[in-house]
């Protein structure tokens, strides 16, 4: 399209980005003659309800077959699980602005502040910010990743115990902790109680069976996991702590901006393969094929796990939320992610032939 100093047709031109470049190559002048012909005299810029079905209707071009009524239904798919994944590796990536866990003289202040006249075994402060059964990832442990036990790589804290036991009752030590960390400046929340094991009846009577008291608290960037166990045995643990980082100021941003970028690059690259696709295609049918496979590999872990991630915050206070990835069932289900690029990588591959429109023409010549 010619270049012209009128800024209305400018931005006119601009919004017509959103449809396919042979579209505005074919229809593009015309249709800009036409919008600046109905617009009234003063206007400078496109009206909002003009914007509005320009790009609707230009993202629409984009994905051909016009017969199809689920062809967008499927775009939205593609689109959404891309920027879902753009944006848990982003999540992953804005990450690294976190500060490294506590270290042992931050940790042993805040327990000598919160649990006075418990001494611990001992500190332990992991190296890195996320780690696979305690080491960093490294190739090793693909056969890991991608065979059930991804759910191993996780975020680490530092951590503190103690053995035999307790100097207190329990339920003096969960008051005096939740009352310091209060008077610490700590966000406290609510306190949880579980079951030390399940029924092994019948008969059993539920209110036989001890409970753990867990409690949480978060402080600028550190959250703070406190729990207790009934004594079991002479050195049992009866004192577990966990001190970690809460999800960097960083993740947000990045991640938002990420998974918009996915979006619409998952959209334009699925209306790029709908396009080519269209009848008459050789690879038509097999293109079809593997997306419908893509998505399955793609979305199923996500729709098997988002709901028990879901369950799980509201089951307990998260002062430290679980990263995006874990609820879109990654690593555990990782060969499925895998297995998805490889059947996406190989529909797009077979879009990229000609079509036999275009063998016929390069015949014909």
């Amino acid at each position: 399209m010619p270049v012209t100093s009128d800024p209305l047709a400018r931005r006119y031109r601009l919004l017509l980005l959103c449809y396919p470049r042979a579209y505005r190559r074919e229809r593009g002048e015309e249709l800009v003659a036409t919008l600046l012909e109905a617009a009234p005299p003063a206007r400078t810029r496109p009206s909002a309800r003009e914007a509005v079905n320009l790009i609707g209707h230009g993202l629409r071009a984009r994905l051909g077959r016009p017969a199809s009524r689920t062809v967008v239904a499927w775009a939205g798919l593609a689109a959404v699980v891309c920027g879902l994944f753009t944006a848990s590796l982003a999540t992953r990536l804005a990450w690294e602005t976190s500060r490294p866990m506590p270290d042992r003289a931050e940790a042993a202040k805040i327990l000598a502040d919160v649990l006075p006249g418990h001494e611990v075994d001992g500190i332990y402060v992991p190296s890195g910010l996320f780690r696979i059964y305690g080491e960093p990832l490294g190739l090793k442990d693909v056969d890991l990743l991608l065979f059930g036990e991804g759910n191993e790589y996780a975020l680490t804290a530092t951590t503190a115990s103690r053995n035999g036991p307790p100097p207190v009752p329990l339920e003096q030590t969960a008051a005096v902790a939740q009352q310091r960390l209060r008077e610490g400046g700590w966000t406290v929340y609510p306190p949880t109680h579980n079951d030390m094991y399940g029924c092994a009846g019948p008969p059993c009577d539920p209110t036989t069976i001890p409970q753990d008291t867990r409690l949480f608290a978060k402080r600028g960037d550190t959250a703070l996991e406190v729990d207790l166990y009934p004594q079991r045995g002479g050195d049992s643990t009866y004192l577990a702590v966990s001190l970690g980082r809460t999800t960097p100021a960083a993740v947000v941003p990045a991640s938002v901006g990420a998974g918009l970028f996915g979006t619409v690059a998952g959209w334009l690259l699925f209306g790029w393969a709908s396009r080519r696709t269209q009848a008459p295609h050789p690879a038509r049918r097999a293109v079809d094929v593997l997306f419908g496979v893509t998505m399955l590999l793609w979305w199923g872990p996500i729709v098997f796990s988002a709901p028990f991630a879901l369950q799980h915050h509201l089951d307990e206070p998260h002062p430290q939320a679980h990263p995006l990835w874990e609820w879109l069932g990654q690593p555990i289900f990782s060969l499925f992610f895998v297995t998805g690029c490889a059947t996406a990588l190989l529909g797009l591959a077979l879009a990229a032939l000609p079509s036999r429109r275009a063998q016929l023409k390069r015949v014909a010549a």
